[in-house]
């Protein structure tokens, strides 16, 4: 359900964050440009989240003087998500509300427009109130806004790029235009910007504990490669001096192969450097390679038919 979902935390922490009136007025600026229909004619604002369509309401009326200037109806949904309908009633309102923000149906982000750039993160948090939501990191990391049109994408993607160096991407969903934001950075900067620090932190957590299992991860792979490299080398070893001590036997190697051939035979699982310690003296690693692939030669030139010094 979404009252227990990620985002729907995420815009609770906002709300909470909206604790002046000049801060209102931005953020109620922000779902306003972004919400299903404006115009003269209608505005309409469809949203699952109660707090957000009681803030909606309470500023609406707070700027148009009148209680009854918000019609609010709840629409089924799948899922047991309850879908809020709200419509300003009446010309009047509808008139005052565009005056007060200076508003008409084209919904530009133009620059002559936009309030104080102090105000930006509330104005981005209503627009995410409006059409946004953000996965739970655990899952995925993705947060997203479904906008009324293409021009509104391109103004709000400037307004990320140009004020955060936030470069958001867009895209075409069941005929809505969709602008989208992958990098965990840049979501961690969104939400620490729109207040959602809780949220932020959170996801910021679960970056740090994947970023940790993934490197985990890669040096169990990493041991695991180098493991199976070193049973296959010690298999190719092993069989070098079985040959070798079928045909030859053993005691026509020289003292220090005889001594590292005996130690490999009886240790398959040791590394190079194990070997080498476990001579008497012991050795460096590149020592002990350099001895084994001595016994190596040897068992390719019994292997070829050549004769063996």
């Amino acid at each position: 359900m979404e009252k227990q979902s990620f985002s729907y935390h995420a815009k609770e922490e906002i709300l909470e964050k909206i604790n002046t009136k000049a801060k209102a007025d931005v953020c109620l600026m922000g779902i306003l440009v972004f919400c299903n229909i404006l115009s003269d004619r209608e505005i309409v604002f469809l949203t699952e989240h109660s707090s957000v369509a009681d803030f909606f309401a309470s500023n609406c009326r707070r700027i148009c003087g009148n209680e009854n200037a918000v019609d609010i109806s709840q629409i089924g949904k799948k899922n047991e998500v309850t879908l809020y309908r709200l419509e300003i009633c009446g010309e009047e309102s509808r008139l005052e509300l565009l005056e007060y923000f200076r508003m008409d149906s084209s919904r530009r982000l133009t620059q002559d427009d936009l309030p104080k750039k102090k105000y930006y993160p509330q104005l981005i948090a209503g627009i995410f109130l409006a059409c946004g939501s953000v996965n739970n990191p655990e899952k995925k990391y993705h947060m997203e806004f479904v906008m009324p049109d293409i021009q509104l994408c391109n103004d709000f993607g400037l307004l990320l790029l140009d004020n955060y160096g936030i470069l958001a991407k867009q895209t075409e969903r069941k005929n809505s235009q969709i602008v989208y934001i992958k990098e965990s950075e840049n979501i961690i900067d969104l939400l620490t910007l729109m207040g959602a620090t809780n949220a932020s932190l959170e996801l910021m957590n679960v970056k740090i504990m994947k970023d940790m299992r993934n490197r985990i991860n890669r040096a169990v792979n990493c041991d695991n490669a180098n493991i199976e490299k070193s049973l296959r080398a010690a298999e190719k070893q092993i069989a070098d001096i079985e040959l070798i001590d079928e045909t030859l036997g053993l005691g026509s190697l020289p003292e220090s192969l005889q001594e590292i051939a005996q130690v490999r035979y009886e240790n398959p699982d040791y590394n190079l450097n194990e070997l080498g310690q476990a001579l008497d003296p012991p050795i460096s690693r590149s020592g002990a390679n350099h001895r084994l692939a001595r016994i190596a030669r040897i068992a390719q030139d019994i292997r070829e038919g050549k004769t063996v010094n």
